[in-house]
């Protein structure tokens, strides 16, 4: 059975995408690496409680669910990736991080310019590409 996880583009009031910087450990896939936040699905859990729990895991953030949306789904090479998004105000200085080294709000061309982790840099170009994507957002 194909592996299943989710990544959330979640984004400010100035377009900018929020990162975190991976761990740098050895033993994982990317270590040290900018990468779009997100995890794998459990056992019973639907793509969209899954971005929800990551985040509130991950960050202690609890996004509302109601305005998380889908934006995309494709076939990675580690198995089927969710992309969700959601608009949010964040001062990720008072975040404390359960896993990777910090966050940081990516400008389109930052992330552009940066070798993300996974297929990252395709996913914020393809979301960015889809103007309907930002406007299904609305404002924070």
């Amino acid at each position: 059975m194909a592996r299943e996880g989710t990544q959330i583009l979640m984004i400010n009031a100035h377009d900018e995408v929020l990162m975190y910087l991976r761990d740098d450990f050895p033993h994982i896939p990317y270590p040290n690496m900018w990468a779009i936040p997100g995890g794998m699905l459990e056992a019973g859990e639907t793509p969209h409680d899954c971005v929800i729990r990551e985040i509130k895991e991950e960050m202690d953030i609890a996004l509302d669910p109601n305005r998380v949306v889908h934006a995309m789904t494709h076939e990675r090479d580690f198995g089927i990736e969710h992309s969700y998004a959601t608009r949010i105000e964040l001062d990720i200085e008072a975040i404390t991080l359960t896993e990777g080294q910090r966050l940081k709000w990516f400008t389109r061309d930052e992330a552009a310019a940066t070798r993300l982790a996974y297929a990252d840099n395709q996913v914020i170009e393809e979301f960015f590409e889809e103007s309907r994507h930002l406007a299904e957002l609305g404002e924070a």
